[in-house]
């Protein structure tokens, strides 16, 4: 193939070097003049490990070149690939500008030139979910008219290098995500990756244009969380090595997708009793761990959600199933189960509730889990139904929680919400 890269920066010149050595002829673009003119010289805009031999082997065997200027030099590219900066504005969102002139510039440049085919652009900088519709591709519409269709084909191709090593990465990324217009593969972008061997997903553009966000975020939590671990166990006079190699070496739970996929809220008899403890050790010895402080805020505002999500659009007095209160299913453990503030949140806006779970039996419950139950919910024994009944009763919305629900034949049933699993 034929490529383009705007934006020479770290991602760019990357990915510039690494795809001339499949073979591809890359035709790069910069608004800065001693970049190019560096380029063209064989001295790197980076320093990066092999970045400079990639670079003079490209230049030798005649695949890379560097320009300032388009031209007409997009009329015979196959795939453009987009890297320029997205810095922060001063409110914390995407400066969008260079985005929204290199969109223009390639624009301007398709709709003067002369193709037999539409050029793929790939767009590898960090963009909000939405940008692609909301803002790249009016620009191309507002250049080209009517011929939109025949000359672009817009993706999203977000990149996963780290500073240190760069070109390592870009042959053995964690992944390979491509967003398009119908979730359906690109034929370039194939062929660009069609050497490198990674979990592959392609999506929406939303879905792709967020992925780069929740990474970066993770990777900062998991930052945040292991440095206020690290201040407490300082304050403690405890080994924070040693914590740290605990906690680390169990990769069944800890480090793990274990308690990582979306959908109900954090409870059950450990971990928000767990949690204020904790916060309280931290506070008690100095150690401000503002990052643990704020789990209980988190995970009450996202019960509140699953809430608003499970009765959205019902009207008042509306007929409810709940399956599954219990903390987990099969168990019996209302304590601090959040499905129990959801089914406390249906009957206080004046829905009729009925809950499914056999494993519950309010007659049987004892010690802390029947105070709790009966202090958050007076009325259990009459808001319990048997299979039967939640089987063939007509409901307004059924709202499942756990795995609950595989106890039930809900086939043919309309209206279900699941918020133990978010879609």
């Amino acid at each position: 193939m034929k490529v383009a890269v705007f934006g020479l920066g770290y991602v760019g010149f990357t990915a510039m070097c690494c795809i001339a050595t499949e073979g591809h002829v890359v035709v790069g673009f910069d608004v800065s003049e001693k970049k190019v003119l560096g380029i063209r010289s064989g001295q790197p805009p980076i320093i990066e490990d092999g970045l400079e031999e990639l670079l003079q082997a490209g230049l030798a065997k005649g695949l890379i070149s560097a320009h300032t200027k388009i031209g007409n030099r997009l009329d015979d590219i196959d795939l453009a690939i987009v890297c320029v900066g997205t810095p922060s504005a001063p409110d914390g969102s995407h400066n969008m500008t260079y985005i929204a002139e290199v969109s223009r510039q390639i624009a301007t440049a398709l709709k003067s030139g002369c193709r037999n085919a539409p050029l793929v652009v790939a767009y590898r900088s960090t963009i909000r979910p939405g940008s692609i519709e909301g803002l790249i591709a009016p620009i191309f519409r507002a250049e080209l008219g009517s011929d939109f269709d025949s000359l672009v084909d817009i993706v999203y191709h977000p990149e996963f290098l780290r500073e240190g090593s760069a070109v390592q990465d870009y042959f053995n990324p964690p992944k390979i995500v491509v967003g398009t217009s119908n979730g359906q593969p690109n034929e370039c972008l194939a062929e660009l990756n069609r050497n490198i061997v990674a979990p592959t997903f392609v999506v929406d553009y939303g879905e792709a244009e967020i992925t780069k966000f929740v990474d970066n975020t993770w990777h900062a939590v998991k930052v945040a969380f292991a440095n206020e671990v690290g201040r407490v166990c300082l304050q403690l006079g405890l080994s924070a090595s040693t914590v740290s190699e605990i906690f680390l070496s169990d990769t069944k739970l800890n480090i793990s997708s274990y308690y990582l996929r979306p959908g109900g809220a954090f409870g059950g008899s450990c971990l928000p009793k767990d949690v204020r403890a904790f916060q309280y050790i931290a506070d008690d010895c100095g150690a401000h761990t503002h990052l643990v402080n704020s789990l209980l805020r988190s995970n009450d505002e996202h019960k509140t959600r699953l809430y608003q999500h499970a009765a959205k659009g019902l009207k008042p007095g509306a007929k409810i199933l709940l399956v599954g209160l219990a903390f987990k299913a099969h168990t019996d453990d209302l304590r601090e189960s959040p499905n129990v503030d959801i089914a406390r949140a249906f009957l206080r806006d004046g829905f009729a509730l009925e809950v499914f779970d056999p494993a519950i039996d309010a007659k049987k419950l004892v010690g802390a889990n029947l105070g709790y139950a009966y202090t958050q919910i007076p009325t259990l024994s009459k808001l319990l139904v048997d299979k039967a009944t939640a089987e063939t009763n007509p409901y307004d919305r059924i709202v499942v929680t756990n795995a609950t629900s595989k106890l039930l034949d809900l086939s043919g049933k309309e209206n279900i919400v699941d918020i133990g699993q978010l879609a």
